[in-house]
């Protein structure tokens, strides 16, 4: 079962050999392990494919970023969480990046996507069909409150390829447009849905045909197209209502309370005018001095006020 393993990192992990499905792991992470066996055994139909075979499969499951780099070997950036090989089989999940049962059920879309497809399509197509199809419907609502996108900048289909190999910062979004260029593929077709195109895909037609086929659109046409629907989608109103507004506010009063303080840096300064405190002679020092001075007699009697003296 370990076939799949060749030429990649095993040392320092346990095995835990649940025919057909492989999950190597290290021992402390044993009952996660167990948690995504039930998610993958679980039957599942998959958004426009129906079910798919995912057996055999390797899942390897490692702690760190560390674990995942040996794993990747540069196919996907450091920050990743999962990674996925369809001609091996195998999928690699890093535990300590965000939600790993997520990133998990993001990695079996991919793979039932290429086990069925077998034809080349955009990493933008395939990384928003994933998302789609593993419901990671929180990524889509941030785009709500994407400022960038709110004011207009969005980026072409191929610029995105290059966002979801990117930067943290921007595979974030960049994740969450791929899934809305994706789902507004299926809302182009009159039966609003993704089957017709990945019907195509599957029986081996190129992606710009099937395209083409399914929206009527040539690829630089769509491209264009999608990216005035979320222009339209995802406005400044959209921004605001979404939860902009807070931040607005919050904004509107921090610049308010810098006001304030300037303002008041004058007041403050005039506070302090008049303030000097007259000298005093140095005799007079001393005579307050003495007069402060309690007897040590007095003293004695505070401290023994309770024998009576």
């Amino acid at each position: 079962m370990l076939t799949a393993l060749q030429g990649l990192p095993l040392s320092g992990v346990d095995t835990f050999d649940a025919d057909p499905v492989t999950i190597v792991a290290p021992e402390e992470l044993g009952g996660l392990a167990n948690r995504m066996q039930q998610v993958i055994n679980r039957p599942t139909e998959w958004l426009g494919l129906g079910p798919v075979e995912l057996t055999p499969l390797t899942l390897v499951l490692v702690p760190d970023v560390a674990g995942f780099t040996s794993w990747a070997r540069g196919r996907v950036p450091r920050w990743g969480a999962g990674l996925t090989l369809p001609a091996r089989r195998l999928i690699v999940i890093r535990a300590n990046a965000g939600n790993p049962l997520q990133t998990l059920r993001h990695e079996l879309a991919h793979l039932a996507f290429h086990t069925a497809i077998r034809v080349r399509v955009p990493l933008w197509f395939s990384e928003g069909y994933a998302t789609l199809a593993a419901g990671e419907q929180g990524r889509l609502n941030l785009l709500q409150l994407n400022l960038a996108v709110a004011l207009g900048r969005v980026p072409s289909l191929q610029a995105l390829d290059g966002a979801l190999r990117g930067s943290v910062a921007d595979a974030g979004p960049a994740y969450a447009l791929a899934g809305a260029a994706v789902a507004d593929i299926a809302a182009r077709h009159p039966s609003g849905s993704l089957e017709p195109l990945l019907i195509r895909l599957r029986h081996g037609e190129g992606f710009d045909q099937a395209l083409l086929a399914s929206t009527g659109l040539q690829m630089p046409d769509f491209d264009e197209a999608w990216r005035q629907s979320m222009r339209h989608r995802y406005n400044l109103g959209v921004w605001l209502m979404a939860g902009g507004a807070w931040i607005v506010v919050l904004i509107v009063l921090a610049v308010l309370a810098g006001q304030r303080r300037r303002r008041d840096v004058p007041r403050r300064a005039a506070l302090d005018v008049g303030w000097t405190l007259p000298e005093v002679a140095e005799s007079a020092i001393s005579d307050d001095d003495d007069s402060m001075t309690t007897p040590s007699s007095d003293v004695d009697c505070l401290d023994h006020s309770r024998s009576g003296c």
